[in-house]
């Protein structure tokens, strides 16, 4: 069945339910462009409430995962995939949570509005999400990932996958970039990899608070044993080394994230504007837990306001200038470690 406004109405009214967020950045692309990343987002969504449900088993999860993939291909029913899933999820589900799973079948005939070049990259990174999730998601724990390899997989699965996306989606939209694709696409995963490690090491402490550590053991030399009480070695230099040197990792893919960035043409305002946005305010968010090495909470080294209005004013200012931009990401980042050798 074709989607209709109301389908299209729906999915801008629930975004900003689910995330604040991308509810700002996605409205700055191209209007066309800005539907499908919303939807893209949206299908993300639901696969990661089904992942992250304490209501659901380890079984649930999988079948829902599977008819999922079967959903956004076309070949099961989403109002029957709905009801079959929105009954079993857990009390504490956020409403509009809830309201996305409920309301699937309006998504689903959004995706399959899309062309078929669009809807097969949607479907990719549907498949590659609910395929990967569940092998970090399922074993979390205070003993972190084991190295930076497993911390390179996590991040691909949940947000370089994702980048790979948006650029099929950006080539879709914009020829110019055809003949750039293969190599925005690793750009891309490196991107998606700095906006995650950056997510990461913000949230760590409250990610530990809930039984979870994202962080690589290998980088801190520590065992299992001493990741269960990581808070009672935070001050030593140990520790400390090893956030410098996942910050210098993340730092790295930053610089791969501004290149991707100017490779999009400079009349494409939005689609720079996008990406812009989200480096200015990773690079921001990065130098704060680098001058902060103690901080206990994300709120201690969150980005003030006026911080994030002054990186849009200037962004948007010079947002077709690579030049200017590469001097702004640079002073942005003031004396943040470099990890120039790859070593992830």
């Amino acid at each position: 069945m074709a989607s209709s406004q109301d389908d299209l109405q729906y999915q801008i009214r629930i975004l900003p339910g689910v995330s604040r967020t991308f509810a700002i950045t996605i409205p700055v692309l191209p209007d066309s462009l800005a539907v499908v990343v919303s939807n893209a987002y949206l299908l993300c969504r639901i696969a990661d409430t089904i992942e992250d449900d304490s209501a659901l088993d380890q079984e649930q999860k999988s079948k829902f995962h599977r008819l999922f993939i079967l959903v956004v291909e076309g070949s099961y029913d989403a109002k029957s995939f709905a009801n079959e899933l929105s009954p079993l999820l857990s009390s504490d589900v956020l409403t509009d949570e809830l309201d996305l799973v409920e309301n699937t079948a309006r998504i689903i005939r959004v995706t399959h509005s899309f062309s078929v070049r669009e809807q097969a990259a949607l479907l990719r990174c549907v498949m590659v999400m609910c395929s990967g999730m569940p092998k970090f998601q399922r074993n979390k724990s205070l003993s972190g990932l084991s190295d930076l390899g497993q911390l390179q997989e996590y991040c691909y699965v949940v947000a370089g996958v994702v980048g790979e996306m948006l650029t099929e989606l950006f080539c879709v939209y914009c020829s110019e970039l055809e003949e750039k694709r293969d190599k925005m696409m690793k750009l891309a995963v490196s991107f998606g990899q700095a906006l995650q490690m950056t997510n990461i090491l913000k949230d760590m402490w409250d990610d530990r608070r809930l039984g979870t550590c994202w962080l690589p053991r290998s980088v801190f030399s520590g065992s299992k044993v001493e990741f269960q009480t990581l808070d009672q070695f935070r001050d030593t230099q140990v520790f400390r080394d090893g956030m410098d040197e996942l910050i210098g990792i993340a730092y790295r893919h930053m610089r791969e994230g501004l290149e991707y960035t100017c490779h999009i043409p400079t009349k494409e305002v939005g689609m720079r504007r996008f990406c812009s946005w989200a480096l200015g305010l990773a690079v921001l968010t990065l130098r704060k837990i680098h001058a902060n090495p103690s901080y206990t909470s994300a709120e201690q080294v969150k980005i003030s306001r006026k911080a994030v209005k002054a990186t849009v004013f200037t962004t948007n200012l010079f947002l077709g200038n690579n030049r200017v931009l590469r001097l702004l990401f640079n002073l942005g980042s003031g004396r943040l470690p470099l990890i120039v050798k790859s070593v992830d």
